[in-house]
């Protein structure tokens, strides 16, 4: 039985769900969804990208809807940031915490950003310094942290190894990521025993895809190793189409029901949450007929699959 009494949330449907919907979604609209879950108790929640607005149609209005978030108490609105011209528009808006990615396959860099890890660290590790210099919270993530779509098996050895230099550099969390979805509960307490080992347990999130339907197992196995920290979507948004075989994120609410039927705290009220999550799949329902108007647009990929040249 785990000795976990309390969970940390964060939500990235905002961000991480809505940016794969080929129908656009309305500034106001996403306003309204981030409201209703911060109103449902979710202090952690990722709202944005701010990659080119060419490139992800979805999230050209960053900057609206940073700067048209309510201020709550206690709730941290975070924003995904590709490289400094992304960060110089994130400081713009005025939002204070920031996530970088990575990943622990070459493989999947290669071929979803077209960069080695080596040049990918290159590429955010001025992004990191400029926006420590600025007092800002930053998050890293990092993708294909079990399997790779293109490697298979990730060695354990090199999710530490992306880690390490990620705290190296000064990153205040990880987000370790089960991008395919392929993780059994064994994979997240092999992969995960031998972290912690070597890393701050408070410093580590878990970020699992529901592929298989496995999702809820692998919180269970890090709920066992001590871990609390996780990241959900809302109605299970999003996913990762780049990456061949992914589905959707881990649901928020089904994360919440499993940790409430455990007697955990997570600070959330389900019913509101639910209601947050309803209000949000009523738009996309209503827009799914709108999509052949609109046209084919590029995908871009989740934080775990980010954008392919995320120029900005």
């Amino acid at each position: 039985m785990t000795s976990v009494k309390s969970v940390k949330i964060t939500e990235v449907g905002p961000r991480d769900g809505l940016q794969n919907e080929k129908a656009l979604i309305g500034t106001g609209t996403k306003l309204d969804f981030i409201h209703k879950l911060a109103d449902a108790g979710l202090k952690y929640i990722e709202v944005t990208s701010f990659v080119h607005p060419k490139a992800v149609p979805q999230l050209s209005d960053a900057l609206e809807v940073v700067r048209g978030l309510q201020p709550r108490a206690g709730v941290h609105y975070s924003a995904l940031v590709p490289n400094l011209k992304g960060l110089e528009r994130a400081l713009e808006s005025g939002i204070r915490e920031i996530a970088v990615f990575t990943a622990a396959s070459n493989s999947f860099t290669q071929n979803n950003i077209n960069m080695t890890i080596q040049e990918s660290f290159a590429a955010f590790k001025p992004v990191v310094e400029k926006a420590l210099q600025e007092g800002l919270w930053v998050r890293g993530y990092i993708s294909t942290a079990f399997y790779c779509p293109f490697e298979g098996k990730i060695k354990h050895e090199s999710v530490l190894e992306v880690c390490q230099r990620l705290l190296e550099m000064g990153v205040h969390e990880l987000s370790i990521g089960d991008t395919i979805g392929q993780a059994v509960p064994d994979d997240v307490r092999t992969t995960m025993t031998a972290l912690l080992k070597a890393l701050p347990l408070e410093k580590m999130a878990m970020h699992f895809h529901d592929t298989n339907g496995l999702a809820i197992e692998n919180v269970q196995a890090s709920l066992d190793l001590g871990l609390s920290s996780f990241d959900s979507s809302a109605g299970g948004l999003g996913g990762c189409p780049y990456a061949p075989g992914a589905s959707g994120n881990l649901s928020t609410d089904a994360l919440v029901h499993y940790l409430h039927a455990q007697g955990i705290e997570t600070g959330i009220d389900a019913s509101k949450l639910a209601d947050a999550s309803a209000s949000i799949l009523r738009v996309l329902k209503n827009t799914d007929d709108l999509v052949s108007d609109i046209g084919n647009l590029q995908y871009l990929g989740t934080p775990d699959c980010p954008p392919i040249h995320p120029s900005a």
